[in-house]
């Protein structure tokens, strides 16, 4: 088995920080020229989706308070309450 190659370097300390920073830097740009991709809604469109998320969620409220009701009275009968 041989010996791993000593004459391999790791970068330094200052190095290592300077790859960091470009790191930090080129996420920083990317992430910019994602966002210039996405297509933004209109103030209707984003009125109207949040009226349609009120609403189902409205109608999710009142079904899970029936069924509450609906099971509660089940148990209550059967232990007699």
């Amino acid at each position: 088995m041989e010996m791993a190659d000593k004459s391999v370097k790791k970068p330094g300390f200052f190095a290592r920080v300077k790859n960091t920073f470009t790191r930090i830097g080129k996420y920083f740009r990317d992430t910019r020229g994602e966002l210039k991709k996405v297509v933004w809604p209109t103030k209707k469109q984003a009125l109207n989706s949040t009226g349609v998320v009120i609403v189902v969620v409205i109608v999710a409220a009142l079904v899970m308070i029936l069924l509450d009701a609906v099971f509660g009275g089940i148990v209550r009968l059967m232990i007699g309450v």
